[in-house]
């Protein structure tokens, strides 16, 4: 068997964080009395995603992440939001996004006996650890490496340093990196000399020199065999 470690990225990958986000956001606007609309969601999505490039790319903390994505979105609609009363909010109702995405559970389950598995993501130590720990796949990971705590990001080397140490320095060409992000999870393995599966539902197109494209999770169980 060529691979003995693989590398899951968490959000998009195995757990269903559109809908996470979804309901956080609902639920955060209500308990703050600010009234919603469905509007909202692309909004917020998309200042999101705009500070979580600005963290891969090491031009802001995850402490500042917290807040500023609060600010640019009361910005951008409008209201004198206070993102420091919001954020904590947040980021206790996205702890309770638990969902996983079709064929998570199954495929994980499957490889679990064969190879050593970890889970490999950007984000927050007090939401990541809540979500997997309320999830189907809770005994599921060796390893957890969430940026935050490992103090630095995907794609950077540093982060892959800090878990490829952690798990005793395996050859690179027995580790597989497993995830959906263009920007964080294959120029990172990529850059770091590791095979890469992206995970690409949607069918896109990149440049970039995968190792392996998935639609469907189920898919890798036969890449693997």
């Amino acid at each position: 068997m060529k691979y003995t470690w693989l590398f899951f990225d968490a959000d998009d990958t195995l757990f269903d964080f559109p809908r996470a986000e979804a309901n956080a956001l609902k639920w955060t606007l209500d308990e703050s009395g600010i009234a919603f609309s469905p509007a909202y969601f692309e909004i917020y999505a998309r200042c999101n995603l705009s500070v979580w490039k600005e963290f891969e790319r090491g031009l802001v903390t995850s402490t500042e992440l917290r807040t500023k994505r609060f600010r640019l979105f009361f910005d951008e609609i409008g209201i004198a939001g206070d993102p420091q009363a919001v954020s904590p909010l947040y980021l206790r109702n996205l702890a309770l996004g638990a969902d996983l995405l079709p064929g998570a559970e199954e495929v994980v389950r499957a490889l679990k006996p064969h190879f050593h598995l970890a889970l490999v993501t950007n984000g927050l130590a007090d939401v990541q650890r809540p979500r997997l720990e309320r999830s189907a796949l809770a005994d599921c990971f060796e390893k957890v490496f969430i940026s935050e705590e490992v103090g630095a990001a995907k794609p950077s080397t540093a982060y892959f340093d800090a878990v490829f140490g952690a798990i005793g320095n395996p050859p690179k060409n027995e580790v597989l990196i497993i995830g959906d992000s263009l920007s964080s999870d294959m120029p990172g393995g990529l850059g770091y000399g590791i095979d890469t599966c992206w995970y690409n539902p949607d069918r896109k197109t990149t440049d970039l020199p995968v190792t392996y494209q998935i639609s469907r999770l189920l898919e890798l169980v036969p890449i693997l065999e």
